[in-house]
């Protein structure tokens, strides 16, 4: 890839970023409603401070740190790269000021355009391409940030007119069959992936079946009128305690209003859709979904291999495999290497992508992951049996 290309490439994803902040009031920037949610404001910091330590520091001669502060404020979990703010406090973070963060995009932006107009080693190229994929998984973050904030507030706050995310439906019905087989598994050719992808296998597969279609609120209703969230039959134990412990009975920003459903959606409350694919759903409720369904979850495998034929994309499928090192995977050395491998525990896998995704950011081999409790994500579920 040429440095004009990269350049280009460069200044679009950047752009985008701030496209999908542009519909936010200042005071949307700073909230930090839970642990797990970071604030705008700070996607947007971290995400250039990424190409600022692992490149401009690196590789352009003569460049000046804008602040030295940002590196405690923005670091995220790289601890080869020295002390960071806590997680829990990025919400704190009231100064520096968004003002200032659109600053210090702009700064970066123009000294890694100088960059990219120079030649540069393969070597500079990838780091820069790792910092695009990078701030592309920020920018799906950033819209399930915003979407929980706004989606907290009591009055439901609109994001963007007709924005509703969670309108898409199914377009094929019915089951694929999988015949039994041996088959190679990870990435392979040429093209960015990331290195939990890397380390191409073969994997035995008994025959299965795997639906066509994600679940659909409506079906999901079904098992709600069914007592799903009520019977401990159907919940692994750890899903039960978690039901019991935080008075779960609907998926995430779900509200009864006057005897019917209707959730939170980047438009505004809307009227939940039974026809629309299910999405905002724990590892736990797609398990005890299945198990009323009296059907599983596929594994990461099959579904990657069943993918070819599936319509996917709309959601990320929870998938019945731990997050966990494919044979032979290394973890770089240095701060890179803190990118994936030390969460390759307590993790679930999931796979596809969502409407959140950021464009040409999709891969079939593509391995997202999160704890089993989470569903801020665009998350839904798809059965096999």
């Amino acid at each position: 890839m040429t440095n004009h290309r990269i350049r280009d490439d460069y200044q679009s994803v950047r752009k985008y970023s701030e496209d999908l902040c542009a519909p936010l009031e200042t005071e949307d920037y700073i909230p930090q409603p839970v642990p797990f949610v970071s604030p705008p404001k700070w996607h947007l910091a971290h995400s250039t401070w990424f190409f600022e330590t692992f490149i401009l520091k690196q590789f352009k001669p003569g460049y000046q740190e804008y602040d030295p502060d940002f590196n405690y404020l923005f670091n995220s979990y790289y601890n080869n790269i020295g002390e960071r703010t806590l997680r829990t406090d990025r919400g704190n973070v009231t100064r520096p000021t968004t003002k200032a963060v659109y600053a210090y995009r702009q700064h970066v932006d123009r000294c890694m355009v100088e960059l990219l107009e120079s030649e540069q080693d393969e070597h500079t190229l990838s780091l820069v391409t790792l910092g695009l994929h990078h701030e592309q998984q920020h920018q799906e973050l950033l819209v399930t940030d915003i979407k929980y904030i706004l989606g907290h507030n009591p009055l439901f706050p609109v994001y963007k007119e007709n924005h509703n995310l969670l309108s898409g439906k199914n377009t094929d019905t019915g089951f694929l069959k999988i015949s039994e087989g041996v088959y190679d598994i990870g990435f392979a050719g040429d093209g960015f992936c990331f290195d939990n992808e890397l380390g191409r296998h073969k994997v035995f597969l008994h025959e299965f079946e795997i639906s066509k279609s994600p679940v659909t609120t409506g079906e999901y209703i079904e098992f709600m009128n069914a007592g799903g969230y009520s019977d401990f039959n159907l919940w692994l134990d750890e899903g039960w305690s978690w039901v019991n412990e935080n008075s779960i009975q609907s998926p995430m920003y779900w509200h009864k209003v006057k005897g019917e459903w209707h959730y939170y959606t980047l438009a505004g409350l809307q009227k939940v859709d039974p026809y629309a694919i299910l999405g905002h759903v724990s590892y736990y409720e797609a398990a005890a979904f299945a198990q009323w369904k009296q059907m599983r979850l596929p594994t990461e495998f099959e579904w990657e291999i069943a993918s070819v034929n599936l319509d996917w994309g709309q959601r990320w499928e929870w998938t019945n495999s731990a997050y966990l090192p494919y044979p032979g995977f290394s973890k770089a050395p240095g701060a890179v290497g803190e990118y994936n491998g030390k969460f390759m525990i307590n993790q679930m896998v999931l796979r596809g992508a969502s409407v959140a995704t950021s464009p040409n950011h999709a891969r079939r081999t593509y391995r997202n992951f999160f704890h089993a409790p989470e569903r801020w994500q665009y998350t839904g579920i798809r059965l096999a049996k």
